[in-house]
């Protein structure tokens, strides 16, 4: 037959002031978690959290594993737990600003969503962590080996770092001060919005669709896609590729020590260029000014000024020492076709 209604274990309500929500503290939850936002026209007081279990086998028996505790003098809820069904899930239901530290152990799965706090701390080990319009001061988010997935706009200074095999899959992050990390994963995002961004990883890809403000990106193994950058760039991997359109500028350095780099602009782009590789390829399309070829040991330089670029505000470096640089022109309508 058809599955019916999860089965609900039980509910709980508990009166509190605005502190924060542990949930999973010390080993971590093992089932899975889901926070969202307590309703504010059901409770205009937001002066309680409601935790509810569901989902699990024999129901409400099962759930002498799980405790809720509220300490007075901090304002903190506890949710903790270390033999409650893997199977089940616990739902809370916290006040909008509620501040959130929340650990999940196993494959126990964590959602946070529409929540906006100054601090939300997650951790988990193999279990997947999902943010969705999340506002936050400060947000920090760590994994051993499961995703990381930000759905529609999170807000804030960011930092995320995955362990492993993880993969982190970004709609849209915006903020002062964001920092992203993966061993073997791919980490990919559709927007950033920020003042200063520091992506990198050990062996993944990195691919990113419209970026702006001060990035910098890092690769060991892995290639770097970048289809719009607006704002200060510099990108570097030891053994991948680079693929970058650049579509406004400040300064641009770009850098593969043993594979190839592929450089995009449009044709109104005002800058001067820097290109070197054991191979430089200008596509014959690109009008460059002041064109000058310099061979030097086993490559060869080629500067140059597009449209009356300035040598000391905007400038695109390029160096593929072992490796080809291509520079062609690329418009913007080919750039949001590629993104779609």
């Amino acid at each position: 037959p058809p599955p019916g209604p999860p089965r609900r274990g039980a509910e709980g309500v508990g009166r509190c002031g605005v502190k924060p929500v542990r949930a999973g503290c010390g080993r971590g939850l093992p089932c899975h978690l889901a926070v969202r936002p307590l309703d504010p026209l059901a409770y205009p007081d937001a002066d309680r959290v409601l935790v509810a279990v569901s989902g699990m086998e024999g129901g409400a028996p099962h759930l002498a594993g799980l405790h809720v505790g509220y300490d007075e003098e901090s304002k903190e809820v506890a949710i903790v737990s270390d033999t409650i069904d893997p199977q089940a899930s616990v739902e809370v239901n916290a006040p909008l600003k509620f501040d959130l530290n929340i650990k999940s152990s196993g494959s126990g799965c964590i959602k946070v969503q529409n929540i906006e706090c100054d601090n939300c701390k997650i951790e988990t080990e193999q279990g997947t962590s999902i943010l969705q319009s999340v506002k936050s001061q400060k947000l920090c988010v760590q994994t051993k080996g499961g995703k990381v997935i930000c759905l529609g706009t999170i807000y804030g200074n960011i930092d995320i770092h995955a362990s492993d095999k993880s993969t982190v899959t970004i709609d849209k992050l915006q903020g002062s001060s964001v920092n992203i990390s993966t061993e073997d994963g791919l980490l990919k995002a559709k927007y950033l919005y920020t003042e200063s961004s520091f992506l990198s990883s050990a062996a993944g890809d990195i691919t990113l669709g419209s970026v702006h403000g001060n990035i910098t990106l890092q690769s060991k193994m892995g290639n770097i896609t970048v289809d719009s950058s607006s704002g200060c760039l510099k990108a570097s991997t030891h053994q991948g590729a680079l693929d970058v359109y650049v579509s406004q500028l400040g300064k641009v350095e770009l850098k593969s020590h043993k594979g190839s780099v592929l450089v995009k602009v449009p044709s109104s782009l005002q800058v001067h260029l820097q290109l070197s590789g054991k191979e430089v390829n200008v596509s014959s399309e690109v009008q460059v000014q002041e064109m000058a070829e310099t061979r030097k040991d086993d490559g060869v330089i080629i500067t140059g000024l597009m449209n009356q670029g300035s040598k000391l505000e905007k400038w695109i470096k390029a160096d593929a020492p072992k490796g080809t640089v291509s520079f062609r022109n690329q418009s913007w309508f080919q750039s949001l076709k590629l993104q779609d």
